[in-house]
């Protein structure tokens, strides 16, 4: 598949050389020819140096071609600008741009556009290593039958296996948030510092995960790991 990004900056950057190691067509643009030495060496995508919210500077990026587009320069007026005109004039449907303001991002996503708010993403990934563990329902069900659950638990659950908290929880644990990745839980997984766990279970029980997994394991649920 063929991706546009603009802004060669760290970030964008990151995003190319990820892309193109994954095998994709990858176009990135930036005002500052300088900025490509940011690329990999082995970097195999094209480089476009111009505007990337102008429209023959997209061109030259096959911006027609893309599958998808990213605007992550340092300006939270330029992403914008440039995402709408890469999805109004040239149609692309999958497009996201970097905003800095997080009362920006919240507007712009009323208004349809996908940001990602690099403020509000840090402080919230700097607030999960600070505050004490807790549980928020993070999706429902239409109907409130089933939800999603994200956790986190407290120090005495490290070393415990998954299959241990759905046995405490009543729950099954879908995804492990883990050292900035998130993988899919595996039957032989256990708790590791920092994790955080998404946990699908009946109705919106987030007050009892939490209260679950912020006490200590139940001897019972140990003892059943233990001989399995």
């Amino acid at each position: 598949m063929h991706f546009v990004i603009m802004g060669c900056g760290r970030v964008g950057a990151m995003l190319a050389d990820e892309l193109d190691a994954q095998g994709h067509s990858v176009a990135i643009i930036d005002l500052q020819s300088s900025a490509f030495q940011r690329l990999g060496p082995d970097f195999s995508g094209q480089r476009v140096h111009g505007n990337g919210f102008d429209r023959a500077t997209l061109k030259k990026a096959h911006i027609q071609e893309a599958y998808a587009f990213a605007a992550v320069s340092n300006g939270d007026n330029s992403n914008i600008i440039a995402t709408r005109t890469v999805s109004e004039a040239f149609g692309i449907q999958r497009v996201v741009a970097r905003i800095a303001d997080p009362e920006r991002a919240e507007l712009y996503e009323r208004l349809g556009i996908p940001t990602v708010a690099s403020t509000r993403r840090t402080a919230m990934a700097v607030l999960q290593r600070m505050v004490p563990p807790n549980a928020e329902i993070v999706w429902t069900g239409p109907t409130g039958a089933v939800a999603l659950i994200a956790a986190r638990p407290t120090q005495a659950w490290y070393g415990v296996p998954l299959q241990t908290v759905e046995a405490a929880t009543g729950g099954r644990v879908v995804f492990v948030s883990r050292l900035s990745k998130v993988l899919v839980a595996q039957s032989h997984m256990v708790v590791q510092e920092n994790d955080q766990l998404f946990i699908g279970v009946n109705g919106t029980k987030a007050a009892e995960v939490r209260d679950t997994l912020t006490s200590p394991p139940p001897t019972a649920a140990l003892k059943g790991s233990a001989q399995k």
